[in-house]
């Protein structure tokens, strides 16, 4: 921020509170116009420059009634709302998107519902594995649902906005649910290389207490991260642009139209991003490096068949998630190609979860049989348990 000499703040102000007659050609609109630039700026206060102003009912600034030194140092702009740009400007394809997309929200939201019943339904799936990926398919189910309806709605709009604070909220609930998914991940990583290493100390070992510990333990790991970009992102000035090229508040998106030095943001992208996901790929690397020595040692080839079974599906859902996450967060920001990254954008708030209830179902045996027996028990009363 740059703070002005005395001279040039009496300057402005008296252009403006010291002028006994009324204005001519709109000379005291130019000069607030002009004084408003300056102070969110430093730049060049000439008119083809001139920002938006507190009189633009889509802008409301911090800038005080009376200005002083003391107080044009902290003087920023907020807007009231942000214009969401969407994956496209092409009405015809935004209605083929929405005919696309709904459906594979429909398939997360449903599928990780019922995945979450089925483990609550059915009592043999009350071991801590299946624990773990009720607690995954309710994280898929909540963060699609903090992007996936609005997309879907502003598709059919001609112009999509977000207020200011809801901007927030989504960025926060958003990025606590997916790095709170990275670290649960890594829990269940932990939980096969019990049941698969130490099969016979599965059930003292990973007990309730240390399941719900896990689990607390990522949700705050994703809130902590959450607070830390959601703060410094919205301590911004956003007088560039109220138009955001995305179709949700993502942060390189919002840090594109930012007025002010974004290295700060950038560097805690990169470092916390890059420690939470580090840190719970090494996690499941070693655990599947102790899985994978155990699987060697053991002589039965059922149980290589089963441990292969219950690995594969993990596996899959973290090279899925994680191989998107890199690449959108991972990266230097003069490699962002905001309108490519749409495209991933959409890959991992709406594909992703809806793929994970299939790959945990399909590949699964025992997620199989239980929903057989649900089926039996629910619907086909008479027949009896199978």
């Amino acid at each position: 921020m740059v703070v002005f000499p005395m001279q040039s703040l009496e300057t402005h102000s008296a252009n403006i509170l010291q002028t006994p007659q009324a204005p001519k050609n709109g000379e005291m609109e130019r000069h607030s116009q002009q004084l408003h630039f300056s102070l969110c700026e430093g730049k060049d206060d000439s008119p083809a420059n001139i920002k938006p102003h507190r009189s633009d009912p889509f802008w409301v600034g911090s800038l005080p009634s009376r200005v002083t030194p003391e107080n044009v140092t902290w003087a920023r702009v907020v807007p009231a709302e942000f214009i969401l740009l969407g994956i496209t400007d092409r009405r015809d394809l935004r209605l083929t998107l929405f005919l696309i997309l709904l459906p594979i929200y429909l398939v997360s939201l449903l599928g990780n519902g019922g995945m979450v019943l089925l483990i609550r339904v059915d009592s043999r799936l009350h071991t801590p594995m299946y624990f773990f990926l009720a607690s995954l398919s309710l994280l898929d189910a909540c963060y699609s649902s903090a992007i996936g309806p609005k997309m879907l709605v502003d598709l059919l709009l001609p112009r999509a906005t977000i207020p200011y604070a809801a901007c927030a909220l989504q960025m926060f609930v958003f990025a606590g649910l997916a790095d709170a998914e990275c670290c649960l991940l890594a829990a269940m990583a932990y939980d096969r290389y019990v049941a698969i290493g130490q099969p016979l100390l599965y059930a003292t070992t990973m007990s309730r207490r240390l399941c719900l510990t896990l689990l607390g333990a990522s949700g705050l790991g994703g809130a902590v991260s959450a607070f830390v970009h959601t703060t410094f992102t919205f301590r911004l000035s956003f007088c560039r642009s109220r138009e955001v090229n995305s179709f949700f508040c993502d942060i390189p998106p919002l840090l594109a139209i930012s007025c002010d030095d974004t290295s700060l943001n950038e560097l805690l992208l990169f470092a916390v991003c890059g420690f939470i996901q580090t840190a719970t790929v090494l996690a499941i690397a070693v655990s599947y490096g102790f899985i994978a020595g155990a699987v060697v040692r053991m002589r039965s080839a059922e149980g290589r068949r089963r441990a292969a079974s219950t690995c594969g599906s993990h596996l899959t859902a973290v090279a899925v998630l994680y191989g998107t996450l890199i690449f959108m967060y991972l990266r230097p920001s003069s490699s962002y190609a905001l309108d490519t990254d749409k495209m991933a954008s959409v890959f991992y708030t709406l594909v992703i979860p809806a793929l994970n209830p299939l790959i945990y179902s399909l590949r699964n045996r025992e997620v199989k049989e239980a929903l057989g027996r649900t089926w039996s028990r629910f619907c086909c009363p008479g027949r009896g348990p199978q």
